[in-house]
């Protein structure tokens, strides 16, 4: 074989056993919902031959299912917002602290990763119950009077996703503040520029990759989440993804489960690529 030929065919042969894995492990199972997602239900267990839009058109058509995926958007995107408002400054503080501080911080961080989401969100459901400690503390200092309701709420399931997500927000802050010259910083404050200034046209602009990356991976992970709204939301506070759990396992509807699943996957996508293009345009408009 020609040397150049080999060159050229050299990099998809040692990518191919990974590309095959790819497309075993997750394309041909996303290629089976599809199919699956176009199928009707009968009722009694069995899946007709024919091909319709049916159960597309009845997640449209019914409110319930309505109010599920906005109840799954608003859980995703207060998810995020928050890992943003905590995550940022906290990974822009560990930056600034020396060794072995910011190791040991930054371990402290990153260790709820560690430990099985199941677990943390058992934690959260315990601490935020009515005789829980977060109860306690709020009516020790006065701000309530009587214990306030966090478990089978959405606000407590935000919470509970914020505490397991915003590692992937610091990692992702992290790597790009691994990239920033100190020295840039030093310069715009001896050019006479403010703390604020600095930090709005010399540090958020390079970090701004990491920030969108970090808010795509909550974001994603939050509006699939399944244990913590299934633990801390409960059967009546139904969000995508234990709505499509019942679906596959309880009613055994495995069409009308595929059918959500792949709403969602779109939903994500959708939303996911939009904000980005929208806040990197702004910024290219503010910057």
């Amino acid at each position: 074989m020609d040397t150049s030929v080999a060159r050229r065919w050299a990099p998809w042969a040692l990518s191919a056993p990974a590309l095959i894995v790819f497309l075993v492990m997750l394309l041909a199972p996303l290629a089976l919902t599809t199919v699956l997602s176009f199928h009707t239900f009968d009722g009694i267990g069995t899946f007709s031959d024919d091909y319709s839009l049916h159960n597309y058109l009845e997640i449209i058509a019914d409110p319930y299912y309505h109010e599920i995926f906005l109840r799954t958007l608003g859980l995703a995107a207060g998810t995020t917002v928050l890992c943003v408002i905590f995550g940022v400054p906290e990974t822009l503080i560990l930056t600034r602290m020396r060794s072995p501080w910011r190791g040991f911080f930054l371990v402290i961080i990153l260790a709820p990763l560690l430990i099985s989401v199941v677990v943390r969100t058992l934690g959260w459901a315990i601490l935020m119950d009515n005789d829980g400690l977060i109860n306690y503390l709020l009516m020790l200092f006065g701000i309530i009077d009587a214990p306030t309701r966090l478990v089978f709420t959405i606000t407590g399931v935000v919470i509970a996703l914020t505490h397991v997500l915003i590692p992937f927000m610091v990692i992702s802050v992290w790597a790009s503040l691994q990239k920033l010259d100190p020295q840039m910083a030093q310069a715009g404050l001896s050019l006479g520029a403010s703390h604020f200034t600095v930090m709005r046209r010399v540090i958020l602009p390079q970090i701004l990759p990491g920030i969108l990356s970090g808010s795509i991976i909550v974001f994603a992970l939050s509006a699939s989440a399944f244990a913590t709204p299934a633990i801390l939301g409960g059967r009546r506070l139904k969000v995508a993804a234990t709505a499509a759990y019942d679906e596959f396992l309880s009613t055994l509807n495995w069409p009308l489960g595929a059918a959500i699943v792949l709403i969602l996957l779109v939903a994500n996508l959708v939303i996911i690529l939009g904000c980005n293009r929208l806040v990197e345009r702004r910024f290219k408009q503010v910057f």
